[in-house]
């Protein structure tokens, strides 16, 4: 799949989107709940769930964030496919 690559760019230029990946990239399959209080416990931050599905709706449209319907909750994922495609360009 080729991604945007200004889209990622974008879906990381912000540090509230870096530790999102970061808790799923940690602990993937999260609810939106159990993200928003992993954000606000773990790195103190104040933040809403609807500012939170705001930069996922970022990173999803990036695609380093994948979701599913698992029963009556949406499940996100970290997708790093988008990032190694990235990277592969400038290494390989």
């Amino acid at each position: 799949m080729n991604w945007n690559k200004d889209a990622i760019f974008k879906a990381l230029s912000d540090s509230n989107r870096r530790l999102i990946l970061d808790e799923l990239s940690e602990r993937n399959e999260l609810t939106l709940y159990e993200l928003t209080t992993r954000l606000i416990m773990k790195h103190d931050l104040t933040i809403s769930r609807q500012a939170i599905a705001k930069h996922l709706a970022v990173l999803e449209d990036a695609g380093l964030v994948k979701s599913k319907r698992k029963g009556k909750y949406r499940v996100l994922m970290y997708n790093n496919e988008p990032l190694k495609n990235l990277l592969k360009r400038w290494i390989d």
